[in-house]
C-alpha cells in the first residue's frame, strides 16, 4: 500500500511504485521509446536501459503490425525472417516474453509496454498472460491521430481492455495505465485541449476500474507555456482525479525533430529541465538519431543519461506559475464534455460528434476538423479557429491569427526543429550538457518505436 499526498491509501504495482519512489527522492525517471522485433535484441535493450547511469524505467514498444491487429503479417515476418519495427508480444509465447522482461527485472527496473492500438484487446490479453503491470494509450489518443477505427469502436474496445486489465489484481499486482491524451498529434495543438483529453481519459480509466494512472503532456513550442500547462495539469488532476494514485509524464517534443545532434540535444535538455521545473515524475526521451533513422540501443542509453544529467542540474520552478488562461480553458472543455453524459465514453463520443472536442489538423472521420492552431510571434501555441469548441480565440495572443496555408503549415511543423538546429548553445534557461558525437555513431537499424 502507499500514501498519496491527499491521504488516500492505494496499492501500487512495480511500475507506479518505482516512479513514486524516485519522485519522493526528488529524482526524475527517464524512459526510452525502444522496441525491437528480435527477442534477444529486445532483452539486450532492456538490460542496457536498466544499467544506464540514470533512474530509468524500461520500455517494450510493439511493432506496427501488432498495433493495427494484423497478426497474420507478424507471423509471416517471423517465419521468413523479415525485420519488425517493434516487439510482437501477441505472437510470442508468454515464456519468451517473460525471458525478455527478466533482463530488466533482475535489476528491479519495471517495464511498460507501449503500442499505439485503437483496438488493443489481444495486446491486453498478452499483458495479462505475462503479468506486465504497465501500459499506455486511451480511447481517443490512440484512435483519432493514428487510425481510421470509428471512435465508438475504440471507446468500446478500451472499456473492455480497462476492465479486463484489473484482473491483474487476482495475481496480487495493481495495473497502471498511462493516458496518451496529452500528446495527440504531438504538435500545433494548444495546451488546453491536450490537458482536457488526458484528464478525460484518466476519468475513463477510473470509470472502468483502474486506480493507478499517469497523465501526459507533450513538450510544445514555448518552455514558458509548457511550464504553465504542467502546473495546470497538476491542478486539474487534484480537482478531477483526487481519488487515484497518479503522476505526470512529460514527452520530449513529438513533432519534427532537429536534424543536427547539437540541436537534438538542446531540445532534449530543454525537455529535461521542463520536466523538473514542471514537477513531472517521468520523461519520455527521444534520441538525436530519430530525425534520420532508427536509434540503436547505445543511442537510447546515451540519450537517457544525457537527460538525467541535465535534470540533475535543474531546480523546481517557484510554486506560482504565470496564468494566461490554460487551466481555465482546459477546465471549460472538461466540463462541457462531462455535461453530455455520466458515462465518460459516451460523453467523449458525443463531444467529438458535436465538435466540443476538435483536434487541429486531424483527418479522422470522427473529428470535426474545424479547429486550427498556430504559433504566435511569441512562440506560443494559440487558436486561430476554435470551431464549435467552448474556447475563445485570443486576438492578443501575439500576432493576428491567419488561415494556415500549406507553406505556413510546413513552416509551423518545422518551427521547433529549425529553432534548435540554428540556436546558439543556450536555448531555454541554461546551457545543456553536450555529449560527445562518438556516442551517436551510426549503426545498422534494428527497430523502431511507434508513438
Amino acid at each position: 500500500m502507499s500514501e498519496r499526498s491527499g491521504g488516500v491509501s492505494l496499492p501500487r504495482g512495480p511500475f507506479a511504485a518505482a516512479v513514486a519512489a524516485a519522485q519522493a527522492r526528488g529524482e526524475l525517471v527517464v524512459q526510452p521509446r525502444m522496441g525491437f522485433g528480435d527477442p534477444a535484441t529486445m532483452r539486450a535493450g532492456l538490460d542496457a536501459v536498466a544499467r544506464a547511469r540514470a533512474v530509468t524505467v524500461a520500455t517494450v514498444t510493439l511493432d506496427s503490425y501488432t498495433r493495427v491487429g494484423d497478426h497474420a503479417a507478424v507471423r509471416r515476418a517471423l517465419a521468413d525472417g523479415s525485420p519488425l519495427n517493434g516487439y510482437p508480444i501477441v505472437a510470442h509465447p508468454p515464456e519468451v516474453t517473460r525471458w525478455v522482461l527478466a533482463a530488466a527485472g533482475r535489476h528491479d527496473v519495471p517495464v511498460q509496454v507501449r503500442h499505439g492500438s485503437a483496438r488493443p484487446e489481444q495486446i491486453f490479453a498478452a499483458l495479462l498472460r505475462t503479468g506486465v503491470d504497465a501500459t499506455e494509450g486511451g480511447p481517443v489518443s490512440y484512435c483519432l491521430p493514428y487510425s481510421r477505427v470509428p471512435l465508438r469502436d475504440a471507446v468500446d474496445s478500451w472499456a473492455r481492455c480497462c476492465a479486463g486489465y484489473t484482473r491483474l489484481r487476482d495475481l496480487g499486482v495493481e495495473p497502471h495505465l498511462e493516458s496518451f491524451g496529452g500528446c495527440l498529434l504531438g504538435q500545433l495543438c494548444p495546451p488546453s485541449l491536450l490537458l482536457a483529453v488526458t484528464v478525460l481519459e484518466g476519468m475513463f480509466f477510473r470509470q472502468h476500474g483502474l486506480r493507478s494512472v499517469s497523465l501526459s503532456y507533450a513538450q510544445q513550442t514555448s518552455p514558458e507555456q509548457d511550464e504553465e500547462a504542467l502546473a495546470a495539469l497538476r491542478r486539474l488532476i487534484d480537482e478531477w482525479l483526487p481519488d487515484l494514485d497518479s503522476h505526470v509524464v512529460l514527452y520530449t517534443y513529438m513533432g519534427v525533430y532537429p536534424r543536427t545532434t547539437e540541436g537534438a540535444l538542446r531540445l532534449l535538455g530543454t525537455a529535461a529541465r521542463l520536466a523538473v521545473r514542471g514537477a513531472a515524475a517521468r520523461l519520455i526521451v527521444k534520441t538525436p538519431a530519430e530525425a534520420h533513422r532508427i536509434p540503436t540501443i547505445e543511442e537510447n542509453v546515451a540519450a537517457l543519461e544525457h537527460a538525467a544529467r541535465v535534470a540533475a542540474a535543474e531546480r523546481p520552478a517557484p510554486a506560482e506559475a504565470p496564468d494566461t488562461g490554460i487551466y481555465a480553458e482546459a477546465r471549460t472543455l472538461i466540463e462541457a464534455v462531462l455535461e453530455l453524459s455520466e458515462d465518460v465514453g459516451v460523453a467523449l463520443r458525443r463531444a467529438f460528434q458535436r465538435g466540443y472536442l476538435d483536434i487541429p489538423y486531424c483527418l479522422h472521420p470522427d473529428n470535426a476538423g474545424q479547429a486550427r492552431g498556430y504559433i504566435t510571434d511569441r512562440g506560443r501555441l494559440a487558436w486561430s479557429r476554435a470551431g464549435r469548441m467552448p474556447v475563445t480565440v485570443d486576438r492578443s495572443a501575439g500576432g493576428r491569427p491567419v488561415e494556415m496555408t500549406s507553406d505556413g503549415l510546413l513552416a509551423a511543423l518545422s518551427y521547433v526543429a529549425s529553432r534548435y538546429d540554428t540556436a546558439a548553445p543556450e536555448v531555454g534557461t541554461r546551457p545543456v550538457v553536450e555529449l560527445p558525437a562518438t556516442e551517436f555513431a551510426h549503426r545498422p537499424a534494428q527497430g523502431s518505436p511507434v508513438p
